[in-house]
């Protein structure tokens, strides 16, 4: 069951400072500028996809689970080859975000998926930090980016390109490594290796990894305690391991929740499924973000009318929300208590109207 958003929680849930710590940037390609790169860079897109937007959004009605989504994705990430395009994508994201009251983002990107075709990793990472710069100036919005190791990738791949990225992490240009694509036959433990090269570099990187999507709780523990991970991306199957759930909150470790993209990928039938009582009772941190929006239908304020119409929750529980979000991102203690008095604003703005 789902109920209706009144006007005032709707303009409260807009205006509420978000932090978004699950976005893939390749997952903001819009079928608009999928193919407007495609007719700029003269790609040739395969025979069996959709020929125009109105199919491509069809299509991405239609995902049978997270491979059947991974094989459209990775198609649609061939569209990107120069630096100019790597920078549009990331930036039409941040204007889009905005207007949904975003102010700050630790976005996800994939070189693996760019270098196996060919594009170097300099391209990539150039072009996005370009956007990032101009988010900043442009748009107040503060920016993380984090390198991505795809999971079906052997190690040693991803060995290889935690070594070509050194540079950028050096010079502070990417924050953070992650753990992506699909989750049930590669375990965390596959990737030790690539957790240990990055924190033996790079002590200051951020370490997050994909883990409790589809799989078993143990793929959270395993990331917690074999990666030394201080994020987990979803992480929704906690809700099968108390004493998991105590540790997470025991231990401020966030969950970085995806709802309309569980939906979208058959994790749960409806958004009403998920834990987030659950995880607001036992003090689970967790964030709330939109994890592949142009393929799931929905930004990040999207996905927090989605939470809010199924849930009802109160003014506090939202800021409560908001603030751990803050709380769980990487960036400095002013950088949060901006961020925390901005939430408190918006809260005292409608507390008497909510």
């Amino acid at each position: 069951m789902s109920f209706v958003v009144s006007e005032h929680k709707r303009n409260f849930l807009h205006e509420l400072p978000k932090c978004e710590h699950h976005v893939h940037l390749e997952g903001t390609l819009s079928p608009e500028l999928l193919f407007q790169l495609s007719e700029r860079n003269g790609i040739e897109l395969p025979e069996s996809f959709p020929k125009n937007v109105e199919l491509c959004n069809e299509r991405y009605n239609n995902f049978a689970d997270l491979q059947d989504f991974l094989d459209h994705y990775y198609v649609g990430m061939s569209v990107l080859i120069n630096e100019q395009d790597f920078e549009d994508l990331a930036f039409a994201y941040f204007v889009k975000a905005k207007n949904d009251g975003l102010h700050h983002t630790e976005a996800f990107f994939d070189p693996q998926g760019h270098v196996e075709r060919g594009i170097p990793i300099e391209t990539v990472v150039n072009g996005l930090n370009k956007a990032c710069q101009r988010a900043q100036s442009e748009l107040n919005i503060s920016t993380k980016l984090i390198m991505c190791l795809l999971r079906h990738l052997p190690s040693h791949d991803g060995i290889k390109t935690i070594e070509s990225a050194k540079p950028f992490y050096d010079q502070g240009i990417i924050h953070g490594l992650g753990l992506d694509s699909s989750e049930k036959p590669f375990p965390p433990e596959l990737f030790i290796d690539c957790y240990k090269l990055i924190k033996d570099n790079h002590p200051h990187a951020g370490l997050t990894a994909h883990a409790g999507e589809e799989a078993d709780p143990s793929f959270i523990t395993n990331s917690l305690d074999l990666l030394n991970v201080t994020r987990i991306d979803h992480g929704v199957q906690s809700q099968r391991d108390e004493e998991l759930l105590k540790r997470l909150a025991k231990e401020k470790t966030m969950l970085t929740v995806c709802p309309l993209s569980n939906v979208k990928l058959q994790v749960v039938k409806d958004v009403k499924e998920l834990p987030i009582k659950k995880f607001l009772e036992f003090g689970v941190p967790f964030s709330i973000n939109s994890d592949d929006p142009a393929y799931f239908g929905g930004y990040i304020l999207d996905n927090y009318l989605a939470v809010e119409s199924r849930f009802q929750l109160t003014g506090e529980d939202w800021v409560t929300i908001a603030k751990n979000g803050v709380d769980g991102s990487w960036i400095d203690e002013e950088r949060k208590r901006e961020l925390h008095d901005e939430i408190d604003r918006v809260f005292n703005k409608y507390r008497d109207l909510i």
